[in-house]
Formats: C-alpha cells, structure tokens, sequence
C-alpha cells in the first residue's frame, strides 16, 4: 500500500513569514507615506535625498487631479518606496511637524505684538527692551500708518507691512531673547 508523502514540518524561515494582512498593512503604511510626501513642497522632498524614480512619481502626482489617476499614482509611489529605508523620512517628517509648532508660536507672538502696538503706545518700548537689535524708527512709523490706515479704513497694506517687520525682527532676535518675557504682549 502506497501512502502519500507528507509535506515537511515548516522550517523557522517559512513560519516566520508575515501573513497577507500583515504584508498589506506595511504596503498601505508605505503608501500613507508617500502621500505625506506628496503634500511636501519640493523643497524639504529635496532634502531627504530620494531616487530620482521616486522624486518623479511625486512631483507628478501634485499635478494629477482626477481622483483614480491619482489613486493610481499613489500606489505607484507606495509600490517605489518598498526599495527605500522609510525610517530616515519618518524621522525627517517628525522633525519638520515639531518645528511648525515652534512656527506657529513665534506666528501668534508676532501677532500679539502687531495688536499691541496698534492697541497701545508703550507697547513699542517693551519690544525694544525685548528686541534691542530692530529698527526701532521704522517699526513707530509704521505703527503711525498702520493706524491711520486702520482709523480712515483702508485696506490694510501698512497693517501687513507691520506684520512682516515684525516678525523679521522677532526672528532675527530669536537667537539671543527669551521666548517667554514679562514684557511681551499678552
């Protein structure tokens, strides 16, 4: 009587093997990935050092409007990224997330100062004394205009200007003055 071979006992390689769910979940987490990069501006893409093949599939997908070609488009992307290391780009989207949070603050005390200033007259002299190194003149005359455009209700061009005066100063002085001072703005 013949009976039929059994297949061998899996080896530890075989048994090892991620299931299907598992090697799903790992090309959609590449996949989300790729889409992370795809809202990057080419600048900061240019910065992780990607394959020419991969830094193509992404600037053409930012032109890709119809929803299944880019679909398409972002499985192509998810598909090149299996031949990268997605620990370095991780690290790097992590990094740029936690300095648009220091962004966002110098942002709001940028603001804080802009409504002090049009608010209050001594509200310049505390900024002085926190940010030695701004041109001082420049920033009362604007103020002076900023609220006589705000008084007469024209549109807020030196409201603006202010603003990114401002912020060039805070800015440049970031370096050397605290972040958090008695005399900023509240």
């Amino acid at each position: 009587m013949h009976r039929p071979e059994r297949a061998p006992p899996p080896t530890a390689p075989e048994a090892a093997a991620p299931s299907k769910t598992r090697r799903k979940q790992a090309m959609h987490d590449l996949q989300d990935l790729g889409c992370a990069l795809v809202a990057l501006d080419a600048r900061r893409v240019a910065e992780l050092d990607l394959p020419e093949r991969l830094v193509d599939a992404i600037a053409e997908a930012r032109g890709i409007r119809a929803h299944e070609g880019r679909r398409r488009q972002l499985q192509y992307i998810g598909k090149l990224m299996r031949d990268v290391d997605p620990a370095p780009i991780r690290a790097a989207l992590e990094r740029w997330a936690a300095g648009t949070t220091e962004d966002h603050a110098r942002f709001a005390e940028v603001e804080r100062w802009r409504d002090a200033f049009i608010a209050d007259d001594g509200a310049l002299a505390r900024f002085a004394a926190v940010h030695p190194g701004a041109d001082h003149a420049a920033l009362a005359a604007l103020v002076r205009d900023a609220r006589a455009e705000r008084a007469r209700g024209g549109p807020p061009h030196r409201y603006r200007a202010l603003f990114r005066a401002l912020r060039e100063a805070v800015a440049g002085g970031a370096a050397d003055a605290p972040t958090h001072s008695e005399d900023a703005p509240r």
